[in-house]
């Protein structure tokens, strides 16, 4: 009789407490409060990387809890959650990636080499497998059907100056749609990168359009149209964001700085 109380006492116990992903994803977020400084206008950040590697205990620790959730518990959440997370996971990672070199590096081009370039190394497990952070960016966050978002260009962040900012705060599900296009509104905003010239009756933007442009192309029809959206960023002359709207500037492309967005 014993043994079955004792069988019934510890079926009827209840069940550890699961500890669930923080979709806050606090730790992150306390480390680019930190450790990342908007420029005057807020069009673009700079990392302070050495402040990163006297946190890296901490970093490692956010890390590792990324690295910690299974494909299954991924699979449960909602469309913003996983975005989120896949575009802090790019962003942290690639953080991580320029500590494995900093401070002797002037760009993340400085780390990878003529048979491999740095965002092809598998260095880290997500979702059960080891990854790139072309894995992330390239067969998870922007794999057909998977978000189809062109958004997302503005907020993986490759730790150049060339490259839309890295943001102070950790996406995060709840805010991810006002945060992304925050993210576009400060990049476009950034006559440095992106602008329309007058004298040669160009819109002249970052090379982010042109290497992504079927990106934009399917959500619009045309980069010319989804820039169309955003003519009042782009310029504040009235007659350049009409011009801008009905998509008749032609677009040429700037060369990318890829120089270490590091705060020296």
């Amino acid at each position: 009789m014993y043994k079955y109380l004792l069988a019934f006492l510890i079926a009827t116990l209840p069940l550890p407490a699961f500890s669930a992903f923080d979709h806050s994803h606090a730790q992150w977020d306390a480390l680019t409060k930190k450790h990342v400084t908007w420029l005057p206008g807020g069009h673009a950040s700079q990392v302070d990387y050495k402040g990163f590697q006297a946190d890296r205990a901490m970093l490692k620790g956010y890390l590792d809890g990324l690295s910690a959730v299974p494909q299954t518990e991924y699979d449960a959440w909602n469309k913003q959650q996983k975005l989120a997370y896949l575009l802090n996971a790019y962003n942290a990672f690639t953080v991580d990636l320029i500590l494995t070199g900093y401070p002797d590096l002037k760009s993340i081009k400085d780390l990878g080499s003529f048979i491999t370039s740095p965002w092809k190394k598998k260095f880290f497990p997500l979702l059960g497998r080891q990854r790139s952070l072309d894995d992330v960016e390239h067969g998870m966050i922007r794999a057909p059907g998977a978000f189809d978002e062109p958004r997302i260009h503005m907020a993986a962040n490759c730790a150049s100056v060339g490259c839309p900012a890295l943001r102070n705060d950790a996406y995060t599900g709840d805010k991810l749609d006002a945060q992304l296009d925050d993210s576009v509104a400060r990049f476009l905003s950034d006559p440095t990168r992106n602008r329309y010239n007058a004298q040669s009756e160009k819109l002249e933007v970052s090379r982010i359009f042109d290497w992504y442009g079927k990106d934009f192309v399917a959500r619009t029809g045309s980069v010319e149209g989804w820039l169309a959206r955003y003519a009042d960023k782009l310029t504040g002359d009235p007659k350049q964001q009409q011009l801008i709207r009905d998509k008749k500037a032609r677009l040429d492309f700037l060369d990318y700085d890829w120089t270490l967005n590091d705060k020296r």
